[in-house]
């Protein structure tokens, strides 16, 4: 008899860490998931400023004053 409730415990406790470890797993897709949104996010706002860099090099001379802090 004792050695049938060793098994089953052993077995309860591999089911819990099966349970525990697909918890984890989904939390960390999720994870994956908001970071790559993150990233995606960034990588736009990269483009748009290298597209707005470019537009105000082009756009001539600009003058030193242009160029002061907002707080001046």
């Amino acid at each position: 008899m004792e050695h049938t409730d060793l098994i089953d415990k052993r077995l309860t406790d591999l089911e819990i860490k099966a349970g525990f470890t697909e918890d984890l797993l989904d939390h960390l897709n999720q994870l994956v998931v908001r970071q790559q949104q993150q990233i995606d996010l960034l990588i736009n706002e990269v483009i748009q400023l290298r597209q707005q860099a470019s537009d105000a090099s082009a756009g001539g001379f600009r003058s030193l004053r242009d160029e002061l802090p907002p707080h001046y």
